[in-house]
């Protein structure tokens, strides 16, 4: 191409690229009119990051001198001088801050970017900044203008089989990342915490978004009530295939129950499976994963003092019912039973030592003392004093839990988004055709199994 097709055409490219600059600025617009208030606020912000980011870049450290530049000797005969490079950045916005992808350059990676986190908070206007790996050679840096932790949320569920049953979405982080975890191969899960700061509505959500599933029973016992229709799971009974309230015996009946379930399943999970865990292959309609919710769990297993009848009677209960979820815990997981058990403080006079210490999920949310904190999440949790539930106390904190980090060191404080009791009770109608007791289950899928073994021995005694 000559220099006069060139110039000649100019004007076009000058044309289209003008037109996309007006195409991007129209989505652009588009966005903003029907983004919220606080979205708007972050697209702002993000605008802002994009165009100071070459000169606070060198300022908080962020840059590298290439001393050795691609042209020697320009054409002019100068030496060009050497440049700074500064990392290359994608900003993207959101309710509650800005998203940036950042590449690393050399000498500036992973600690340069997490010791200029606090200067890039400030610079940004942001509560807090943190830095995490990426892909190779990129990281994630996450600036949030509005704390999450004190933004109350809500949650509506769908009504959605979920995609995967073993993963327990919880809330944001302080972050405002989403936070799960993984359940597959968890035999228990404690929940502790302050009355009325959110362990029932944690429960709740986990009910509300799994019970689609016809792959997943529930046994509650609840010590705060009496019956099914008291309390904070009345809205949900018609998808419970069992209930007690605070009584001890009761409960020791339907823990009893669970511990006969435990053993029939153990014994023929290779038989109807053809595994040793069921978890290789998953929860089923017929094999579902069943769970045992323990609501204020010291109600079943606190120790009673006393030498009279009634007394004796009530503490033999509570060291039964501690055994029998001791069973449960211990030996369940394999066969696809998981204990939740909470409680206001996990000490061990409300969950006994031998059940909570193998529970490898613990969240807690507000608490009054150091020593409930560590009972709850562990010696670590004194080692990570911004992230323990003592500074949870503010009404502001309802509904915030901390929990040890699933693959990274530390402790993260998520905010569990808050249910309405009308939307757990559309959940629980639309769902009550699939709640099952699981041993009449496998009392069925005993049964399949025999008669196809039946069947097949026939057809081949009928062909020799």
């Amino acid at each position: 191409m000559t220099v006069g097709e060139v110039i000649g055409s100019a004007p076009a490219v000058a044309g289209a690229a003008l037109a996309l600059i007006g195409i991007w600025a129209l989505w652009w617009l588009v966005r903003y009119v029907r983004a919220d208030k606080m979205t708007r606020a972050s697209m702002r912000q993000a605008i802002g990051v994009r165009r100071r980011w070459r000169r606070l870049a060198p300022m908080v450290g962020l840059s590298v001198t290439d001393k050795t530049p691609p042209v020697i000797v320009a054409p002019d005969g100068k030496v060009p001088k050497p440049r700074v490079l500064t990392p290359k950045i994608r900003v993207m916005a959101d309710r509650y801050g800005v998203l940036v992808h950042a590449v690393c350059l050399p000498k500036v990676g992973l600690a340069e970017f997490q010791r200029a986190a606090p200067y890039l908070a400030d610079a940004w206007r942001c509560t807090r900044v943190s830095v995490l790996p990426d892909k190779p050679g990129q990281l994630v840096i996450r600036g949030v203008r509005v704390d999450p932790l004190i933004v109350p949320t809500e949650h509506t569920p769908t009504g959605a089989v979920p995609e995967d049953l073993a993963v327990w979405d919880l809330g944001l982080d302080e972050y405002a990342q989403p936070v799960s975890v993984s359940l597959a191969n968890v035999p228990g899960v404690t929940v502790a915490g302050l009355p009325g700061f959110g362990k029932t509505s944690l429960v709740n959500r986990f009910i509300c978004d799994t019970a689609p599933s016809d792959a997943v029973q529930y046994a509650v016992a609840d010590g705060k009530v009496t019956s099914s229709h008291e309390g904070d799971y009345a809205d949900l009974t018609e998808r419970i295939f069992a209930f007690v309230g605070d009584d001890l015996e009761e409960a020791n009946a339907l823990f009893t129950r669970l511990v006969k379930l435990r053993r029939d399943r153990s014994a023929s999970i290779r038989a109807l499976l053809g595994v040793k865990n069921m978890w290789h292959v998953g929860p089923s309609a017929a094999w579902p994963l069943t769970v045992l919710i323990v609501d204020e769990a010291h109600t079943y297993f606190r120790d009673y003092k006393g030498s009279d009848t009634r007394t004796k009677k009530l503490a033999a209960l509570a060291a039964e019912n501690a055994r029998l979820v001791e069973d449960l815990v211990k030996k369940g997981r394999n066969v696809g039973i998981l204990v939740i058990i909470a409680t206001q403080k996990a000490t061990g006079d409300a969950i006994p030592t031998f059940i909570r210490d193998v529970c490898p999920v613990g969240l807690s949310f507000a608490q009054k003392t150091a020593e409930a904190a560590v009972v709850a999440l562990g010696e670590d949790i004194r080692n990570w004093p911004d992230a323990s539930p003592t500074a949870l106390q503010d009404p502001a904190y309802v509904g915030v839990a901390a929990m040890a980090h699933q693959g990274r060191p530390g402790f993260a404080r998520i905010r569990t988004p808050y249910v309405a009791d009308a939307d757990a009770a559309r959940i629980a109608t639309d769902t009550a055709h699939l709640t099952r007791d699981p041993a009449e289950l496998l009392e069925e899928l005993a049964s399949s199994a025999l008669w196809k073994s039946d069947a097949l021995i026939k057809g081949e005694a009928e062909a020799a």
